[in-house]
């Protein structure tokens, strides 16, 4: 990447976007993905350097949700044991295999992540028991796969990690927001550290993105906190789905 004004000026404010809608409605690399591209970055040195830019998002988050994370310490922290071992697994794969498969059946599992964020609150109803205080085997198994996700590729992580803990933990949207937030953050840490030493992150557009994400992301929760749950949950489900239906084409028409 080369290091001109202008670009370096493109990528601060793609990582502002990418916080804002990340910290929003875990679509933060809907924005600095294809800026990354947009930018010269081949695929996937675009895919680690994003995951180690979005580190940013994680940090502005968490400093702009502490109301909502209040009291939710303990479950999170088994939570992200188990998220920063399937980012740890994601990231690996990445290294290791080849992409095609997984890349045809991320449309799907975004997309049903889209619709489980429509039906969220009508599947905690119709459920026997909600995971008040921690999160039980089925969901940490999901959660794992969600992590794995996330270090392979991330895109869209945070529409399935909140459609997870809006079905399985009843509390308002911003506070399942803000988890998410934290969660996908430990995937996103740890794959990270990986990709750090696989020599492919352009630290330069890491460093100016990170810089933007960290201010989109600070300010996101409030957003978040001030707006209607359902129609905040309509619009991040509609986003999923036309995030999916735009990968979709991509892997059925390459």
């Amino acid at each position: 990447m080369t290091a001109e004004p202008l670009t370096l000026l493109f990528l601060l404010f793609a990582g502002i976007g990418a916080g804002l809608t990340g910290s929003i409605a875990g679509l933060a690399s809907l924005v600095s993905y294809p800026a990354l591209l947009a930018v010269g970055l081949a695929p996937v040195t675009a895919n680690v350097t994003n995951t180690v830019a979005l580190l940013g998002t994680t940090f502005g988050a968490a400093a702009g949700s502490r109301p909502e994370l209040a009291g939710q310490r303990a479950r999170l922290r088994s939570l992200c044991a188990i998220t920063a071992t399937g980012g740890a697994v994601g990231a690996a794969l990445l290294l290791l295999t080849p992409s095609g498969a997984f890349t045809a059946i991320v449309p799907f599992l975004i997309a049903g992540a889209s619709v489980l964020l429509f039906l969220g609150p009508r599947l905690r109803r119709l459920s026997t028991r909600t995971e008040a205080h921690g999160i039980g085997p089925a969901a940490g198994l999901a959660a794992f796969a969600v992590a794995v996700y996330g270090g392979y590729f991330g895109a869209a992580a945070g529409v399935l990690m909140l459609a997870l803990l809006s079905t399985v933990w009843a509390q308002s949207l911003a506070r399942s927001n803000a988890a998410k937030n934290i969660a996908t953050g430990a995937a996103n840490f740890i794959a990270a550290v990986v990709f750090a030493f696989t020599g492919k992150v352009d630290w330069g557009a890491a460093a100016v993105l990170c810089l933007g994400s960290v201010a989109g992301s600070w300010i996101g929760p409030a957003i978040v906190r001030r707006l209607p749950a359902t129609p905040l949950r309509v619009a991040i489900g509609l986003a999923g789905l036309g995030l999916a239906a735009t990968l979709a084409w991509r892997a059925f028409h390459s």
